[in-house]
């Protein structure tokens, strides 16, 4: 791996290592994140040194806006480059206060505009048309794949927190589940009744593929961890069959999970904790989507409403 040294004033150097060790171990960023992150620095780290013969720690606001508009020209989207800016910042803000440059380069950048996308969720039906299907108890990968598209609906947790979730984490008598989220927070999640006998069916099929010592809960036939090109095959291959949405993704059962609880009245601080947020405002979105709830409130309470 190349890496980008940056000369300090005291003498020492200190690499692009050095940043992305302090996104791991210090912020608790995800390691996806920290790819993606490293990615983009080393992006813009080779188009100042192949055009203007500079290190990251040289760059003016100038040289870094010609290479988001060569970005724009290549036709990215707002939102990727809003995503590679972030990065940049995150970096120059960890220069400044460890002393290796004098001013952030990036301090009065605007982000592009993006478009809002509305992401529809799955109905109620679709979900259920899956969920309620007859299925064979002893055929593992069927098991485990109604079983994955039900923890994502009544936990409404994250790809990778799916993806990472171990043995230890179920607690079934307590009827619970813990997850470990975003830079390493923890939360406890409530189980339905209805999902117990379908973790205990899992369970003793599980241990017939299980190879060596394995702690994830939820494996593939080999008996390895799950990845997430399989995990998308799997909503895919299933969500086809009952919904005609274009977008069929992890992301839109979690979705699906969070407007359906606001769709029945649940409290949205509630749903903020059971989704893992840190603000209110990332789970205010969910409530764009909530549109039948909303209705409702409107039917009910305005004054030149025909009541039912």
């Amino acid at each position: 791996m190349v890496k980008y040294l940056i000369l300090l004033s005291s003498g020492f150097f200190m690499s692009l290592q050095s940043f992305l060790d302090y996104l791991s171990l210090e912020k608790k960023y995800s390691q996806h994140t920290v790819i993606a992150y490293k990615r983009d620095l080393q992006q813009l780290a080779a188009f100042l040194h192949e055009e203007y013969d500079l290190c990251l720690n040289q760059a003016t606001y100038p040289l870094i806006r010609t290479w988001l508009s060569a970005l724009l020209d290549a036709e990215l989207s707002a939102r990727t480059i809003n995503r590679k800016v972030a990065a940049f910042k995150s970096y120059y803000k960890f220069l400044l206060a460890t002393g290796c440059i004098d001013f952030h380069p990036l301090s009065k950048h605007k982000s592009l505009k993006v478009s809002k996308t509305i992401q529809i969720p799955f109905s109620k039906d679709e979900v259920q048309q899956i969920l309620d299907s007859t299925y064979d108890p002893s055929n593992f990968e069927v098991v485990r794949d109604l079983l994955l598209i039900e923890l994502f609906y009544v936990t409404g947790m994250r790809k990778e927190e799916m993806i990472n979730l171990k043995i230890s984490d179920v607690n079934l008598p307590y009827k619970t589940i813990r997850v470990l989220g975003k830079r390493n927070k923890e939360r406890i999640i409530p189980l339905l009744e209805s999902i117990v006998p379908k973790l205990d069916t899992y369970l003793s099929l599980r241990n017939q593929v299980v190879d060596g010592n394995r702690q994830e809960l939820l494996l593939t036939k080999k008996g390895d961890k799950l990845y997430s090109g399989l995990v998308y095959r799997i909503i895919k291959s299933y969500f086809s069959k009952v919904s005609q949405k274009v977008k069929t993704s992890p992301h839109i059962l979690r979705h699906s999970f969070a407007t359906h609880l606001l769709d029945e009245g649940a409290d949205l601080n509630a749903v903020k904790e059971l989704l893992g947020h840190a603000s209110l405002a990332s789970t205010q979105v969910y409530t764009h989507s909530s549109m039948a709830m909303l209705k409702g409130v409107y039917k009910n309470a305005h004054p030149r409403s025909i009541k039912d």
